[in-house]
Formats: C-alpha cells, structure tokens, sequence
C-alpha cells in the first residue's frame, strides 16, 4: 500500500453512472529461506482483470518486446566502441506504468476510507488488468 500511495496509483471518486467498478483481492505469499524458515510475508494487491471487457475497460494488450537480434546488434556496438552497460531493477515497475482508459475498481478491503460508496479511479496500472505489460 506504500508504493501504491507514493506513486499514485488511484484517486477516491464517486462512481460514473453506469460503471461496474472492477474487483480486487489480496495475494498473500511467504518467502521461505533455503534452511526452510520464513524469510518474509508478503502482499500484493491485484485487480480482477477476469471482469475486464475488450473495448470498454481496454483496446489492447500486447506488450512491446525487443528481438534478439537487435539486442546482439546492441552488444556489438557496446563491445566494438569499449562502451559500459548497465543494468537495472525496477521493484514497482507495474505501478509505475499509465493507462489511458477510465477504469474504476472497488476500494481494497482493509484500506476502505469512511465513504464506502467512493471507488478507486486508476491512474497508474495494477497486478492482473488486462493491459498491465503494455502499459
């Protein structure tokens, strides 16, 4: 909920007329070290994307990718001009991504604000929408 609130992922609005807000559940997780103890617990957020309807709650779902020979024609370059590569981890990278259509989910449980009737607006994209990898 941290990193939803720091990048903005949604705004409390009343419901559009019409609108069927999407769902939204907890996935819990424990990482288990390689002695067999729990290392940490962890939870995620996702929406229901199951309920998602093609253009209404989205137009497309394919995600950008990179061929592999541009990437060896890349590491050519990098090689032939002595350059340096570096690599990078993004830990909210889904969160961090924008969607361009009006989708409006349920408040999570456990995170409800006093107006029940408010829902979530998305600004930024969450676990399990159809268009996530896109966006």
């Amino acid at each position: 909920m941290y990193s939803m609130s720091e990048n903005q992922v949604w705004d409390l609005v009343d419901p559009l007329e019409g609108t069927v807000p999407i769902g939204n559940k907890w996935v819990f997780k424990r990482k288990i070290c390689a002695d067999g103890k729990v290392e940490t617990y962890k939870a995620r957020l996702v929406a229901k994307g199951y309920h998602q309807r093609q253009g209404v709650d989205y137009e497309e779902t394919f995600s950008p990718i990179a061929m592999l020979k541009s990437i060896w024609i890349l590491l050519a370059n990098v090689v032939h001009y002595d350059y340096e590569v570096w690599q990078m981890d993004v830990r909210t990278t889904f969160l961090n991504g924008y969607i361009e259509e009006d989708i409006f989910m349920d408040q999570p449980k456990g995170f409800e604000c006093k107006d029940k009737s408010k829902v979530c607006k998305l600004k930024g994209s969450i676990y399990s929408l159809k268009q996530v990898s896109r966006s």
